[in-house]
């Protein structure tokens, strides 16, 4: 620990010579990722891109290659790096005690959906500015209890909510915000998920189960019925119907010639299957293709081997038939907002597009048609059509990644929340949406989004109070 404690002094003296709190490009804001996985890589990769603006001093992960790998890119000091985030938090208690000052100026929080709660209180509770991956928790009560140690610590929040950020999404907002095509009055969106991207993930891989993380409209679309708030904005959701289930990843789907096997490896069709592990993993690997989907089924560089041995053993190797998902492959969502304006949201699993969103946007004086990477603004006045091709600079969601940690750094570096775009009311409000609609879906009703928000945190209430 006094080791620990003398290269946290030298790290803080280097800071302290111009301010704790950067207020300069030129003194980087510091930043604990805590996951280094895929969403703690995404986020990291802007310290990397922009040194001058961000730098990593320490990090949490319990898989030791990518930890090691991690420590080595970001050249973390070896004190800095921990097995767990409950190593890290406890050495960031002794600084603060010892030297009244935290490890880092802000925590990126890349673990598992469920248990962001319980690091985001530990960290709020620290005084450390917080980043979260989406969504913000997977239950209601936690929602709120992270609402309320947020607000009671009073530090900048960003949310995981990455599509907003891209450059994408950015130039839409501004169109809608000047009303140059009038009054929102609808909007429809889809995400098509990708069939094999709904097999790896939320068939296979972590977000299976909802007992083992959330449903899949929280998991996977939260940031949809997100942007599509932000777009109404100030306009806020009054009600929501949603209809969806799991057609098709349940055993009674599997092919008779399937047999009895249970992994892709001894499946005597494989080869005729659109989910065969094989094809998804074997084959990029024997392509030179390491990174997603194939890197998260090991710790370390994938190679033909050790990849194998996943298949042989883990889940990614399993039949999607015979696996324990539970969560839906598709869902719609029917929004109406405080101002009558109505949106409409379809996921799906069954697509060969991966992610790209299609969006439409009507307004009463024309309309725009995207698709992640351009959009089309056709104004009825003029007649006019317009193709707009934002800029993308890298970076994963068409730059969300880098366009959220970017807005985040410099909320850190100015202390102003403002620099995000978005208030932790907002983030609360879109996640309660989701459940309301989640809730709609499995009591077959129409829910006012009001009175829904009003009921939980009722209950919530009368839960701490007996």
């Amino acid at each position: 620990m006094s080791h620990l404690l003398s290269t946290t002094k030298n790290i803080l003296h280097r800071k302290s010579s111009k301010s704790a709190i950067p207020t300069t490009p030129h003194t980087p804001v510091t930043l604990a990722i805590i996951g280094c996985g895929l969403r703690g890589r995404a986020y990291a990769e802007y310290a990397l891109r922009s040194p001058e603006f961000c730098k990593v001093v320490a990090i949490a992960e319990p898989r030791p290659q990518t930890r090691h790998h991690f420590a080595d890119l970001h050249k973390v000091d070896n004190t800095l790096v921990f097995n767990t985030w409950q190593d890290l938090f406890a050495a960031s208690e002794e600084t603060i005690k010892t030297i009244g000052t935290r490890l880092a100026d802000a925590v990126v929080i890349a673990v598992q959906d469920h248990m962001h709660k319980e690091v985001v209180l530990a960290f709020a509770g620290q005084g450390y500015n917080i980043l979260c991956e989406k969504p913000m928790a997977t239950t209601l009560e936690d929602i709120i209890e992270i609402e309320e140690a947020v607000n009671s610590a009073g530090v900048i929040f960003g949310m995981g909510h990455v599509m907003r950020y891209s450059p994408y999404s950015r130039e839409i907002t501004e169109y809608i915000r000047s009303g140059a095509l009038g009054k929102l009055v609808n909007i429809v969106q889809v995400e098509p998920v990708g069939y094999y991207h709904f097999a790896h993930s939320y068939v296979r891989g972590n977000w299976a189960t909802e007992k083992g993380s959330s449903f899949s409209l929280m998991t996977k679309s939260c940031h949809d019925i997100d942007i599509i708030c932000f777009w109404m904005s100030p306009s806020t959701p009054s009600r929501v119907s949603s209809f969806g289930s799991l057609q098709h990843f349940r055993k009674s789907s599997k092919p008779v010639e399937a047999g009895s096997a249970t992994r892709c490896l001894e499946c005597p069709m494989e080869n005729n299957c659109a989910y065969s592990a094989k094809k998804i993993y074997l084959d990029a690997v024997s392509r030179g293709k390491t990174g997603w989907p194939v890197s998260p089924l090991v710790d370390g560089i994938p190679d033909i081997e050790n990849v194998t041995h996943a298949l042989r053993t883990g889940p990614y190797g399993q039949c999607v038939y015979e696996s324990p998902n539970d969560v839906c492959d598709h869902q719609v969502v029917n929004l109406e907002f405080s101002d009558g304006a109505t949106a409409s949201f379809t996921m799906v699993a069954y697509t060969s597009l991966i992610c790209d969103r299609q969006v439409r946007l009507h307004f009463t004086n024309g309309e725009i048609v995207g698709d992640m990477r351009t959009f089309t603004v056709h104004d009825f006045r003029t007649g006019v059509r317009r193709t707009s091709v934002p800029r993308d600079e890298g970076g994963g969601h068409g730059g969300g990644d880098l366009g959220l940690i970017s807005s985040f750094v410099q909320a850190v570096r100015t202390g102003r929340q403002a620099m995000l775009d978005t208030t932790l009311a907002e983030i609360v409000k879109s996640h309660m949406t989701v459940f309301a609609a989640e809730t709609s879906r499995r009591e077959g009703r129409v829910v006012d989004c009001l009175e829904f928000e009003r009921s939980v945190r009722e209950k919530v209430a009368m839960a701490r109070s007996s």
